[in-house]
């Protein structure tokens, strides 16, 4: 969308709005505008040149440009486990001058939303992906928003907005680095189509694909997509061995993106979302408690961001005493608000018409290191999750934004003293 239409859209951060009759008020809303995921790929095509994309984080202007989206890296955990990372440590050693960073991602802090506002340059109120699932209002059930669409769901009306990458094919190489199973998955055909799709099996394989899919081009702009660290986390938790390998594995796949890409290629690396572990007493069943569901028809979201939709013809004392419910028995453990709290909260930006009913009547946030689930809608094994993300913690919502300039083929061997002084040239 041109800078200006996609300013009318943005609507000025709010100060944070106070929890109705509750003990938290909720944190500000995302940095939707200036420092959000939402940011990120509209400012590469921008700096690349492509007309109608305003750079707001001030990326350096660039002929190639390679986004590294690594799914559950988030900022408080870079930091944290820096030491299992010496390339990335020394490329946040050098500096990055007026470039950004850190991130917010959309809200919620979950895969599907932040994806989507990083394939679109919009807030989760404008693209409609609001949650891992959701109500779909016409069909009145609830709908997955990133493994296993609905049938019932075309994901191009669902997210009707044009992508970044459709945007800027006629003007840069667009190209999509993943595993092939994502080549024409639904969410990439409502939130990141556009462009080519270049498939790679394993890091090795990507990474040689990449360099092989930027050579030759005059101007390119490439997503490259990284799932195992947040597969990781899912299973072992952030704090794992498992997790922290594939941190290192990550490291090195930026480190041999950074040897192979055409030199002088602006490399970002950022997250879609950050992730806390949630021990196994935490993680709770609410449908159990009759007083956390009374009057509510549908639930949806994240373990740590809890859609709860309402009976048809329910009044406001009935979500009154919804809400009143869950504060009384998590208190400031969590935040507990209303649809249009978060609205008027701009916690999903300027919210479009069709989108609004896809909200929860009533959200549950978690703030402390807790999870919810209705065990009469998932399988026994999701409360095997360790790691988990969807709400407004720091934890979850903040993530990194590395920049620096490839050395290319005949600059790899430099290491990470190249790169650092590849930031400063």
């Amino acid at each position: 969308m041109p800078d200006s239409a996609s300013e009318s859209l943005v609507p000025a951060p709010p100060p944070p709005l106070p929890a109705t009759d509750g003990p938290a008020a909720l944190p500000a809303p995302p940095a939707y505008g200036e420092r959000s995921i939402a940011e990120l790929f509209s400012s590469a095509a921008a700096s690349l040149g492509v007309p109608g994309f305003d750079n707001r984080l001030k990326l350096p202007a660039a002929r190639h440009v390679c986004v590294v989206l690594a799914d559950g890296l988030g900022r408080q955990l870079l930091k944290q486990k820096s030491a299992h990372t010496p390339f990335l440590r020394s490329v946040l050693q050098a500096g990055q001058g007026a470039v950004p960073v850190w991130l917010d991602s959309a809200f919620p802090s979950t895969t599907a939303a932040s994806l989507a506002s990083f394939g679109t340059g919009l807030a989760a109120g404008q693209h409609g992906m609001v949650g891992y699932d959701v109500l779909d209002p016409d069909q009145d059930r609830v709908v997955n928003m990133l493994n296993g669409w609905d049938p019932g769901v075309d994901p191009q009306q669902w997210q009707p907005m044009p992508t970044v990458f459709e945007r800027a094919a006629g003007y840069a190489d667009v190209s999509t680095v993943a595993l092939p199973r994502f080549s024409d998955s639904a969410m990439t055909r409502a939130a990141l189509r556009g462009g080519r799709f270049v498939p790679g099996t394993t890091a090795h394989a990507r990474t040689a694909a990449a360099a092989e899919a930027m050579a030759g081009a005059e101007s390119s702009l490439m997503y490259f997509y990284v799932h195992e660290l947040d597969k990781a986390g899912h299973r072992y938790g952030s704090q794992s061995p498992q997790w922290e390998n594939q941190f290192e594995e990550l490291d090195a796949t930026v480190r041999r993106l950074n040897a192979s890409l055409p030199a002088g290629t602006t490399v970002l690396l950022t997250g879609d979302h950050g992730m806390v572990d949630v021990p196994e007493s935490q993680r709770i069943d609410y449908s159990a408690e009759a007083e956390l569901i009374a009057g509510v028809r549908h639930t949806a979201g994240e373990p740590r961001m809890v859609h709860l939709y309402l009976e048809d013809g329910a009044d406001d004392a009935g979500r009154r005493r919804l809400l009143a419910a869950w504060r009384a028995r998590f208190g400031d453990r969590i935040w507990a608000f209303t649809r249009e709290e978060a609205v008027a909260g701009g916690l999903f930006g300027e919210v479009r018409g069709p989108v609004g009913p896809r909200i929860g009547d009533v959200m549950i946030a978690a703030r402390d290191m807790v999870a919810f689930y209705d065990t009469r809608r998932v399988p026994a094994r999701a409360l095997e999750v360790v790691g988990q993300h969807g709400s407004l913690t720091k934890a979850e919502r903040e993530v990194p934004l590395l920049c620096f300039q490839a050395e290319g083929k005949n600059g790899g061997a430099k290491g990470r003293k190249g790169a650092g002084q590849a930031l400063r040239r």
